[in-house]
């Protein structure tokens, strides 16, 4: 069964959870037989269960743009976690043939050009591997509406359908446990590498999509550790509950 049952899921009104359980089969039901459709079918874990026990993946996404109606995506970068270990074996990444110029802009921020562009992958292949290694996954982002964003639109485009996904969103998290200590949230401080300073891990290139993706996953586990230095904080605490969501 792709959700657990609602008595095991604290997080959501029971209603809620029905609706995101509804979406997330409808969806499965609706997408091509493949790494979208396994990823919808497979089983998610119970909200109680500690994160310590839940497998992750951290994700991120570099794009021509903030808009994913307009824009396009340009790299999938993407690294497994079990519990709060990061399996570096697992990471990956692929580099998105564009259908269309990169901006210039653009190019500054993430270093890829029209060429380099032009020598990846199609999206739907993009997609596909990452739905794969996602089965069974919570995924985890750095400002996770955006990564959503792109990857429900990319997802509607090629297979019409918009994937219910469950997210943790480092950004969030940090929001949340700076309120929870009283604390101010600084106005340009929830940057990634900024809130990585905070806990002193290492910098690493910025707006490469795989050193991102292993930067938020990093994060993750730094922010968990301060809820629970064995990481039996359960999941419904950490986990990004946008509206749309339910």
């Amino acid at each position: 069964m792709p959700c657990p049952p609602p008595e095991d899921t604290p997080w959501v009104r029971p209603i809620g959870h029905w609706r995101f359980c509804y979406r997330r089969q409808r969806a499965a039901q609706h997408a091509p037989t493949g790494a979208l459709r396994a990823c919808l079918e497979s089983p998610l874990p119970s909200a109680r269960q500690a994160v310590a026990d839940c497998r992750f993946l951290a994700v991120d996404l570099e794009t021509t743009g903030l808009d994913p109606e307009h824009d396009a995506i340009l790299s999938i970068g993407w690294v497994a976690m079990d519990g709060v270990r990061i399996d570096l074996s697992t990471a990956d990444q692929r580099l998105v043939r564009a259908d269309c110029p990169v901006p210039e802009q653009s190019a500054v921020i993430h270093r890829i050009t029209d060429r380099e562009a032009a020598g990846g992958t199609t999206v739907d292949s993009a997609l596909d591997a990452l739905f794969e290694v996602l089965q069974g996954r919570v995924l985890v982002a750095h400002h996770a509406a955006l990564e959503l964003g792109f990857l429900e639109e990319a997802c509607y485009r090629l297979y019409g359908v918009r994937p219910p996904l469950p997210v943790v969103d480092t950004l969030r998290l940090a929001e949340r446990q700076l309120r929870r200590a009283g604390r101010p949230i600084p106005a340009d401080g929830m940057r990634l590498h900024t809130l990585r300073g905070r806990y002193n891990l290492p910098q690493y290139r910025a707006h490469d999509a795989l050193f991102d993706a292993l930067a938020a996953g990093e994060l993750f586990v730094a922010l968990v550790s301060q809820l629970s230095p064995e990481a039996q904080v359960p999941l419904e605490r950490v986990l990004f509950r946008p509206g749309w969501l339910w």
